[in-house]
Parts: structure tokens; C-alpha cells; sequence
């Protein structure tokens, strides 16, 4: 029995997905603090279980015990509590995947300050604008000379930010973490009264990189690690002192997904590689070597691993394969499948809540689809009009009629913007602008945002079907299908396409996958435009930007 899990699960074994759906449930004190309920009891009940195992490209390795993150965290509370920083106060980290983030983001949550987690591509204008925002008063980063010059050159029109604080090293006008808390005590008292934290205290914000316009602030409270009990129990199924890894940098939604909150409250070992850059040989190397029991990257990771020697690297250790950020094209998990003998499982949601739909543990996975929903939410899929569309049918996913008075990890609203709160979640059911549909065994399907869906010649055409379609060819490592304007049709199917390697753009090319579009599904959502790119306009969080490559064609929403 796991003693963490079982103080706020009242069961955490099921027989069935239907026995899971019904009768899963998590309580959540009024008081929950994850770093003092989580991470300062499994130091007080099991001293020595190993929370972090953290190594980086320069042959670095540091092991972490959930006493030695419970301990460095208070020193690291200590000292930022003599900066100033007090409950409620925001505090911006740009952290990559260092091993100080963890410890950074345990003393913020003592202390009860907000975590903005922020990725390294910032600008000068993004934290001017987070700043603005979110009334930041201390930003800690890592040293960086890209990241540290974009903060200091904001710092003129970003008042707020009193401290600053860089990690792995010196910088002039910086306070260095390691010097700053070394002489602190670790020793820390679990504030009272007006100081304590609540459940309803707001713990997180993620800006959510829009493709277009200005990212908004994602509210979480601190019950929201309670959600992640699905995503990692249930959906990446860590196991107890095995090693876990998810490949994610820490200023991205998916850190919390796979990298702390779950996987700590399950008894898991995070296993966390800092890499300089994305090697899919490095990755596979590193699944080898360490042994992992599980494992979780975006799609995109899987297909460039693909396109490596995957059968040399001994995978056997990794029980269950996972997946999320982007739709996963039915043959990469074939694929995978050939070469390592286990599927990938895929998982959905958004920074907005945990995982939503997932192929758990009694679902047998399907290529292509996303698996089916978590029963911590009732999931829907509603047409325009907010009716259940039937079986086959394409609607937007939506969490309607919530089973628990407001399900753990699910977001309380955007920050300081209460109109657009009441917007998104004030209503009957939060639509979160994704379509999909459902056969009839209740596995889901995703199709594309609702603004990515293309309407050529009185056609509907999903964007993922046909990515799909061209990522089956060989010559196809990664794609986008948007639709780009004709002065006949109005619009038709356009795929901007990423090659692997050994292959060149031709005519012929171009042709032989118009070709294979048309004998792998309805040959009228062929691209009849193919544009070869070097690499695919993203967001900060790896997702496509697909409407900034409509617009650039000349399609304005």
C-alpha cells in the first residue's frame, strides 16, 4: 500500500475502467500543501526514498533523497523569506530542467508565493508582459547569458521585479542561489493563521503560449498536484521507487504533469536528464543506461527517434511508454511497437488541467486514438449548440457537470481577469475548443482545434487525419495541414512538410505523396498545395503554430 496515495484516495485499485470511472475518487484537504503533505512526509516516513536522480550533458549526475529535497528547500524558503518574499508574492523561474527547480519550486509552495514556471525562448517583451501581468517581484534563472540579458533588459518597465536571483554560476547584479542559502538553516516552520496556505490559494500560473497573441495566465491552486494522481498513477503508471522520466523542460505545463507533482505523490523517482539540446541518440542512451521503468515524451521525440538504430538500444527496462503535447499518428506507435514490443499510450488535456483522456491501464490502446476520459471530469463532446453529438459524430471536448464540487488539478480561471474566467469556466461546461469524436467502444478521436478544421468545397476536413496520412510515407519525419487560399475552391488542403532523412523535394515527391494521401484515406482531403520546410513554426511549448502558417498564406481568421 502507498501511504501517500492512500491518505487522499480511498481506493486506488480498480477491476475494471468502468469500476475506475465510478468509483475513483481523491479527497482534498482544506489545508493541502504538496511540499509540506508530500514531500516533507516522505522525508519524515521513509528518510533515504530517492526523489531525484538528475544528470546533464557534462557528466554531472546529483541523487536527491526526499530528505535532502525537503531540507534544501527549507534553506531555500529561509532565504527567500529574508528577500521578502511572502505568501501570495509571484515569483518568475527560468529553470530548464536544472536540479535547483525543484528545490526553488518546494520553497516557493512553503512559503505560499505563486510559481510562474517560464521557458528559456522568453523575450525581453514576454516578460515585460508576464511581469505586468502578474505583479512578479523575484525572478530566478539559470545562468544563461540569452535568458539573464532578456530579464535585465525588461527590468526598466518591470517595476515589480525587486530580486533577482541565477542559477549555476555568477552574474554581476545577481544574487547566486547556491551562496544564498548555503549559511540558511534547514530548519522551517509551517507557517499559521494569515501566513498558512489554503486549497483555494492560488499556487501556479501558466501563461499558455497562444499561436497568436498574447499567452494567458493559467490559474492553479495548491489542490491541483491531487489531479496529477491520474496522470501519473493511472495514465504514465510510474511505480513506486522506480525511476520515471518525462522529457519536458520545467517552463512547460508538462514538467507538472510528469516531472513532480504525480509522480512524488505516487512514490516515484524522477529521473531528469538536462540535455543542451534534443539527441535522439543521447535520449535512447540515457533509457538504456538508467534502467527507466517508465517514460513519457511528445510525439515529434518518438518520431526522430524513429528515425535512429531503435533496435540496438536495450528499451526492455521501460514497462509502459507514454505520450501528450500533439496527436500521435497511429504509425508511430506501430512502429514503435515493431521495434520495442510495447505500445505508447497516449494521453490529452491542456496547462488548463491534468490529464483529461487517456488510454489507462484496462484500456487496450488504439492507434490514433487518445483513449478514453478521466474520471475525475465528465467529458462531452457538444456541437455549436451545447448538445451531445452521437457516436462518430465530431464535437468540441468539453468538461461538463463536474462529479466533485471542483475536481483537483482542473485550472480556477485565468489571473486578475475575471471576465474571462466567467468566460471559460463560470458556465454549464468548459469547452476547450478541441474537436473530436467518439466510435463506439468510447475511444476518442482527436480531429484539430476548432480553428484548425479546414472547410474546402463543402467539405470538413480534419487536419490530424491527413498528418496522419503523410506521416505513414517514409519521407515524411513531421507535418502541418492547414488550408491556404484558391481563387476557385475558396481554400484547399495545404501540408507544409518536414523531410527525414535521405530525402530530397521533387515534383515527383510532391506527387507520390498527394498520391499516397488519396489510397491512405478520402482522396478528396489530399494537399493539393506541398511546401517543404526545414522545421515547423512552433509555440514556446513545442506545439504547431498552424494559424501563423495560414496566415502567412494569406488566410486571416
Amino acid at each position: 500500500m502507498n501511504y501517500i496515495l492512500n491518505k487522499y484516495c480511498p481506493r486506488i485499485d480498480f477491476d475494471s475502467y468502468e469500476d475506475f470511472l465510478e468509483n475513483f475518487r481523491i479527497d482534498v484537504p482544506a489545508d493541502f500543501n504538496f511540499a509540506y503533505d508530500v514531500v516533507d512526509e516522505w522525508a519524515r516516513v521513509e528518510p533515504d526514498k530517492r526523489a531525484l536522480l538528475w544528470c546533464d550533458d557534462n557528466g554531472e549526475e546529483r541523487e536527491f533523497t526526499f530528505t535532502d529535497i525537503s531540507k534544501l528547500s527549507n534553506k531555500a524558503a529561509n532565504a527567500f523569506w529574508k528577500l521578502g518574499i511572502r505568501k501570495g508574492d509571484v515569483v518568475m523561474v527560468i529553470l530548464r530542467r536544472r536540479w535547483e527547480y525543484w528545490i526553488t519550486a518546494m520553497a516557493l509552495c512553503k512559503i505560499g508565493a505563486t510559481i510562474i514556471p517560464a521557458s528559456l525562448q522568453l523575450t525581453k517583451k514576454d516578460i515585460e508582459y508576464r511581469a505586468a501581468s502578474a505583479n512578479v517581484k523575484m525572478m530566478v534563472c539559470v545562468n544563461d547569458e540569452y535568458v539573464c540579458t532578456q530579464v535585465e533588459e525588461a527590468l526598466p518597465s518591470s517595476p515589480s521585479i525587486q530580486e533577482r536571483i541565477v542559477v549555476a554560476g555568477d552574474r554581476d547584479g545577481w544574487r547566486r542561489f547556491t551562496t544564498l542559502i548555503e549559511e540558511e538553516s534547514d530548519e522551517w516552520e509551517r507557517p499559521l493563521g494569515d501566513a498558512a496556505t489554503t486549497a483555494k490559494d492560488i499556487m501556479l500560473i501558466y501563461f499558455t503560449s497562444g499561436t497568436t497573441g498574447l499567452a494567458k495566465a493559467v490559474s492553479h491552486n495548491f489542490a491541483h498536484p491531487l489531479g496529477h494522481i491520474i496522470t501519473a498513477k493511472y495514465w504514465q503508471q510510474v511505480q513506486e521507487d522506480k525511476l520515471h522520466m518525462s522529457v519536458t523542460d520545467s517552463g512547460w505545463a508538462k514538467f507538472g504533469w510528469g516531472k513532480i507533482y504525480g509522480q512524488w505523490i505516487a512514490g516515484a523517482s524522477i529521473f531528469a536528464y538536462d540535455m543542451d539540446k534534443f539527441v535522439p541518440t543521447h535520449l535512447l542512451q540515457k533509457i538504456q543506461d538508467y534502467k527507466l521503468t517508465t517514460f513519457c515524451a511528445p510525439p515529434t521525440m518518438y518520431r526522430f527517434m524513429l528515425q535512429e538504430d531503435v533496435a540496438s538500444y536495450d528499451l526492455s527496462s521501460v514497462e509502459n511508454f507514454a505520450t501528450a503535447g500533439e496527436p500521435l499518428n497511429a504509425e508511430v506507435t506501430l512502429a514503435w511497437e515493431r521495434l520495442t514490443g510495447k505500445k505508447i499510450r497516449e494521453g490529452f488535456g491542456q496547462s488548463e488541467g491534468p490529464v483529461l483522456l487517456a488510454t489507462f491501464p484496462w484500456i487496450d490502446p488504439r492507434p490514433g486514438s487518445m483513449g478514453k476520459p478521466s474520471p475525475l471530469l465528465n467529458i462531452r463532446l457538444l456541437d455549436a449548440e451545447g448538445n451531445e453529438v452521437d457516436d462518430g459524430e465530431e464535437g468540441a471536448i468539453c468538461v461538463t457537470k463536474l462529479k466533485q464540487a471542483y475536481p483537483p488539478g482542473l485550472f480556477v480561471g485565468y489571473y486578475k481577469d475575471e471576465e474571462r474566467t466567467q468566460e471559460a469556466v463560470g458556465g454549464d461546461f468548459y469547452n476547450l475548443h478541441d474537436m473530436a469524436w467518439r466510435d463506439s467502444d468510447g475511444y476518442y478521436y482527436f480531429v484539430g482545434r476548432d480553428d484548425d478544421v479546414i472547410k474546402c468545397s463543402g467539405y470538413r476536413i480534419g487536419p490530424f487525419e491527413v498528418e496522419s496520412a503523410l506521416v505513414e510515407h517514409d519521407a515524411v519525419i513531421e507535418c502541418a495541414v492547414t488550408a491556404a487560399p484558391d481563387p476557385i475552391r475558396g481554400k484547399v488542403v495545404k501540408a507544409t512538410v518536414v523531410l527525414a532523412k535521405g530525402w530530397e523535394p521533387s515534383d515527383e515527391l510532391v506527387k507520390e505523396l498527394q498520391d499516397h494521401v488519396k489510397h491512405t484515406t478520402a482522396p478528396y482531403k489530399y494537399p493539393r498545395i506541398v511546401e517543404f520546410v526545414d522545421e515547423l513554426p512552433k509555440t514556446i511549448g513545442g506545439k504547431i503554430k498552424r494559424k501563423l502558417i495560414r496566415q502567412n498564406d494569406g488566410i486571416h481568421d
